[in-house]
């Protein structure tokens, strides 16, 4: 079974900062990219930003050249570091661990995971 534990969520001023952290668990033995999601209140979850094994990464339009997402490929770990939050930041933020391989076996089917989301509140 692979777990997805998330921290770093909060409330925070506009301006500020805060850095989201994402562990996958379990039995791992690759994944093809890590990214961080969000839903707002009466919105749909979004794709923020998305990074490969290989160090890719893919941004939301709104978040480009405040966020930065890095990942930790020997620790299965995921992190985003947000700057410059504004209002329209504020959601529930999730981790994805996706084509994940569960098996040594390079063939075995290669599955999704979610975690439980972190809240995100950028207030004054």
């Amino acid at each position: 079974q692979v777990q997805l534990v998330e921290s770093g969520g909060g409330l925070v001023q506009p301006g500020g900062s805060l850095r989201l952290s994402c562990a996958a668990s379990g039995s791992i033995f690759g994944i093809n990219a890590m990214g961080w999601y969000r839903q707002a209140p009466g919105k749909q979850r979004e794709l923020v930003s998305v990074i490969t094994s290989g160090g890719g990464t893919n941004y939301v339009d709104s978040v480009k050249g405040r966020f930065t997402i890095s990942r930790d490929n020997a620790k299965n770990t995921v992190y985003l570091q947000m700057n410059s939050l504004k209002p329209d930041d504020t959601a529930v933020y999730y981790c994805k661990a996706e084509g994940v391989r569960t098996r040594t076996n390079w063939n075995a089917p290669r599955f999704d995971y979610w975690g439980q989301g972190t809240q995100v509140t950028v207030s004054s």
